[in-house]
């Protein structure tokens, strides 16, 4: 087996690294101190086609695949996760919907723009009183006419409340069964549909230059046809669409925590104390070691998952594990990262600040951990409680 990047893929990842060094590294950090959108970023990876890395050319795509996407994550998380899960996002959670189970008139009306990065798609799944628990969904939709009514909210929504952001698909409960289980389905929500309310943008810990709202929902009237997807199929299509998306979560995780080691790298070098280098010092060099070795390990998990998603075969427990441990390992590294800097790890002009304050959430969003090792448990053959 071997690891090693083809041609093609090398040549990507190295023109994602130089992006990120060249473009977002200078300017990111005086968007996350205002908490702005980089709509200038956005747009240049837009003309970069990175928002079409997976999708086929006739839908507008660059005729890529997955694993190209989680290279581009990787290598622009290393220097800012707000740009990354901005491209994330946009791509796995926005546009892959549409691809994977949209008609061909709804491909064809609202791929080219997500893949070219003109627009933003959003994923509405989770609820205020959900969380975790996303087959707990109150949101409805009620079919009147040639037209779904929804109401309910959504909580948490990446991508939701930006200038370009054009669709919003969410998850609702079009029907009760007689057994009392709930029907849940898709439907798509052009942005600027009346009844559909933005909420002012959150006042986060991190990820502070990506766009993150709560939505409701009064009346919101959509066409029949907005329908995404089988009628009773959304829950199953989005724990599939998750699986996938875990897979770039973890690439994005991995670059996390790879940033953490590059900037602590350099620092150690010339910061000297007591007449030396920290960098000489065996602590700090055991320290990076282990940094090294959890962002090494991390990548090769989601290479594996990654993999074994485009070969067709099983991979929910492969992208369960590159998520937990590409996650923990980005928390890890990102709070020793912070003590190597010391005092100047606790400022906002250095990165690894930044990268401290992003890294929690990558526990939380698109699974917990507690999620991920529910999930690798049952595919152990465990009993579930």
């Amino acid at each position: 087996m071997d690891h090693r990047l083809s041609e093609e893929y090398e040549s990507l990842r190295a023109t994602v690294e130089a992006f990120a060094h060249d473009v977002v590294a200078p300017k990111i950090g005086d968007f996350y101190e205002r908490e702005e959108f980089p709509y200038e970023i956005v747009a240049q990876m837009g003309r970069m086609g990175l928002f079409g890395l997976p999708f086929p050319e006739e839908y507008g795509g660059m005729g890529g695949d997955y694993f190209a996407l989680c290279l581009a994550l990787e290598e622009l998380a290393r220097v800012d996760s707000s740009v990354a899960i901005t491209l994330e996002a946009g791509v796995s959670l926005g546009a892959m919907p549409v691809y994977r189970f949209g008609t061909e008139e709804q491909k064809r009306q609202w791929l080219p723009k997500l893949c070219s990065g003109e627009m933003l798609g959003a994923f509405g799944l989770t609820e205020p009183g959900g969380g975790s628990d996303a087959g707990a969904t109150r949101t409805t939709a009620v079919l009147d006419g040639e037209e779904w009514v929804i109401n309910g909210s959504k909580a948490f929504i990446t991508n939701s409340g930006t200038d370009i952001t054009g669709l919003i698909t969410v998850t609702a409960v079009t029907a009760v069964k007689a057994d009392g289980r709930k029907e849940i389905s898709t439907i798509m929500i052009p942005a600027g549909t009346p009844g559909l309310t933005v909420a002012p943008k959150y006042s986060k810990v991190g990820w502070n230059a990506s766009d993150t709202r709560e939505l409701s929902f009064t009346d919101v009237r959509v066409p029949a046809a907005n329908l995404l997807g089988e009628r009773g199929r959304g829950y199953a299509n989005f724990l599939r669409t998750l699986d996938e998306g875990r897979i770039a979560i973890a690439a994005l995780s991995t670059g996390l925590a790879q940033g953490c080691v590059d900037e602590s790298v350099k620092y150690a070098r010339e910061r000297e104390a007591f007449g030396h280098p920290i960098g000489t010092n065996q602590a700090i060099q055991f320290k990076l070691a282990d940094m090294r070795l959890r962002a090494h390990t991390s990548r090769l998990a989601y290479y594996d998952a990654a993999s074994r998603m485009l070969q067709g075969e099983p991979f929910k427990a492969e992208a369960a594990m590159a998520k937990l441990h590409s996650s923990e390992s980005a928390v890890t590294n990102a709070r020793e990262a912070t003590q190597i800097h010391g005092g100047y790890g606790f400022m906002n002009e250095f990165p690894v600040a930044r990268m401290w304050r992003d890294s929690k959430i990558l526990e939380i969003g698109e699974g917990t951990s507690e999620v991920q090792r529910m999930l690798i448990a049952r595919d152990m053959g465990l009993p579930e409680a």
